[in-house]
């Protein structure tokens, strides 16, 4: 079952592209499949053991295709075939008018195999593979309309963003396997002899593909781009799953390491010092954004901040817990954002939408459900639990980073709020508005499983269950400071968010370094796309001109005219030349066969 899991994707992938690509059929064999994979994830769970087979053997240096299962991974495959099994249904009708829907379901499979193969790699040769399969599947899914400059423009963005990260990424594979002598996740050892200095490079170099893939600064710029792509999968990629891996990357090396190894290292520090940085930067751009996908893109930067926190503040459980949550209400919003899209004629801008609520009520609730999960209302929606757990984290390892997890909680209830109450409160602001009306079952029936889930993920029964590190959360829920802390946030973000936009028309309040993200995307349009793309191509320009074309081509082509000359100054016609040539000839020939 485990090679089955893995590879039936694969196998859709190639029927669909070689087989069903006009008949129509692609789609159902897509969905199809990933109700087919969910089925086999759960029969999983609680199944542990290493299957593998030699790939190549280079000397003593083997190479295998293995497949790890563990708490880990399984519980990560519950995650990863639940939410592309109902993002495949959401999308039969999202996507039923599309002209390329089978293109389209092509590109959830081949991501569905690339996130499989991610998440049961027992190596890192294979994680390295399907790392980048990851990326290539986004690309095509980001670009799925590619006739829109900016859809082709965001996704070279992201394919180029996660390149920079997964450079890194590779040179700290490199140093790991020179520091341990081992690509294989559970053989990995680290020698006392390595100081702190060399391991904590070769980690932070590991963190770079993090930072790409799960978007951290300063390679976030790619994530709201990436918002271009169909809204499904945003909710599938950009929510749930492909910016998750980067956390659970971390964790399995955090587990193969040693989390004793962790402690005190340099590189903890930083990781989560960035983490919280992203969360806090993220969190205030979002306050400023009208587009509503937008708005849940940098909520997405902002918790999955929160997660490379917990993991450098060597709370990797806490995180994953987080992680788990998060998935099921993120993609909650996202598919909720693409059924009030959908509504709304394909609008996203949420000051021409209003009174949604009436018009839409399943979508409504479902979309407060999984507003209330993000913002942690108390004991009762998942987000609380999870999130209570990092709080915890950072409150008994750095209090700083507890004061800015503190306020990012409070400037999420605001912004959440203001989302929900511009889109769904209120009267109608635009014509596709007022005509909205409610999905269909293909479209609220997922977003009815993910409200379940945005509610009882985070209980006990529910985690221990699907095999899903959870830390001791009713401890963390009775500590009174971090308790009251996270309470007092939530309110003051509710009450700041209904004060300041309920009734209003137009946005009250105008912060243009937050609306323009820091004004980041400028710098690096300018300064590094610009500049380094003048300096490299006067660089490439001149090593052309110099050597490829007047040394190269045009050497060769006039040391051949040369050589043409001086046998043609041989073949001159005169007897005499022909005679002195030929007397010169037999004097060397006696003066070699002699001498």
């Amino acid at each position: 079952m485990p090679w089955v899991l893995l590879f039936l994707p694969l196998i859709v992938v190639a029927v669909n592209q070689l087989i069903l690509k006009k008949s129509g059929l692609a789609p159902c064999l897509s969905t199809a499949s990933s109700i087919a994979t969910f089925i086999i994830a759960l029969l999983l769970l609680k199944t542990t053991g290493l299957h593998s087979f030699p790939w190549a053997t280079i000397g003593d240096f083997h190479i295998d295709i293995g497949i790890q299962l563990d708490q880990l991974s399984t519980g990560m495959m519950i995650v990863v075939t639940g939410i592309g099994m109902l993002v495949h249904i959401f999308s039969l009708a999202y996507m039923k008018d599309d002209d390329a829907k089978a293109r389209y379901f092509t590109g959830l499979s081949l991501f569905m195999f690339s996130m499989t193969g991610i998440v049961l790699a027992s190596n890192f040769i294979m994680t390295f593979i399907f790392w980048e399969l990851v990326g290539v599947s986004s690309y095509l899914l980001i670009g799925h309309w590619y006739q829109k400059d900016s859809a082709a423009d965001a996704a070279k963005k992201a394919f180029l963003c996660n390149r920079v990260g997964d450079f890194g990424f590779m040179i700290g594979i490199l140093l790991l396997w020179g520091i341990t002598g081992t690509l294989t996740f559970d053989q990995m050892v680290v020698p006392e002899t390595i100081s702190s200095g060399v391991l904590s490079a070769a980690i932070l170099c590991i963190f770079c593909g993090a930072v790409g893939k799960s978007a951290q600064l300063p390679l976030h710029v790619w994530l709201p781009d990436a918002m271009e792509g169909p809204t499904p999968v945003s909710a599938l990629i950009h929510a749930a799953t492909m910016v998750a891996a980067g956390v659970y990357m971390m964790f399995r090396v955090q587990l193969s390491l040693g989390t004793d190894i962790f402690q005190g290292l340099a590189a903890s520090t930083v990781i989560a010092w960035v983490g919280g940085i992203t969360s806090l930067a993220a969190a205030l751009m979002a306050t400023q954004q009208d587009d509503i996908k937008k708005i849940l893109a940098y909520s997405t930067l902002s918790q999955l901040g929160y997660m490379i926190m917990a993991v450098g503040l060597v709370a990797g459980e806490a995180g994953m817990f987080h992680l788990f949550t998060h998935a099921w209400f993120k993609a909650l919003l996202f598919l909720g954002s693409g059924a009030i899209i959908y509504a709304c004629h394909h609008e996203q801008n949420i000051w021409k939408m209003g009174g949604l609520l009436r018009k839409m009520p399943t979508t409504g609730i479902t979309f407060g459900i999984g507003t209330a999960a993000l913002i942690a209302v108390p004991r009762v929606t998942s987000g609380f639990w999870s999130k209570e757990e990092i709080l915890a984290a950072a409150w008994s390892s750095n209090k700083p980073l507890f004061g800015i997890a503190i306020f990012v909680a409070f400037l999420t209830t605001f912004y959440m709020t203001r989302a929900y109450v511009v889109t769904f409160l209120g009267k109608p602001r635009s014509k596709d508005a007022e005509h909205a009306k409610d999905v269909g079952p293909l479209m609220s029936f997922p977003l009815m499983a993910l409200a379940v889930m945005a509610i009882f993920s985070g209980y006990g029964f529910m985690s221990q269950n699907l095999n899903v590190y959870r830390p001791s959360v009713e401890e963390t829920g009775g500590h009174t400071i971090i308790l009251a802390a996270s309470v007092i946030s939530l309110l003051l973000g509710l009450a700041a968010g209904f004060i300041v936009y309920q009734g209003k028309q137009k946005e009250p309040i105008s912060i243009p370094l937050f609306k323009n993200r820091f004004y980041l995307d400028e710098i690096y349009s300018k300064y590094i796309v610009g500049y380094l793309q003048d300096a490299l191509a006067a660089i490439i320009h001149f090593f052309d001109e110099l050597f490829i074309n007047r040394l190269v081509v045009d050497g060769l082509g006039r040391a051949s005219v040369s050589l043409g000359d001086w046998f043609r100054r041989l073949q001159s016609g005169s007897l005499q030349r022909y005679a002195v040539a030929f007397v010169i000839g037999i004097l060397l020939i006696i003066y070699i066969t002699v001498f």
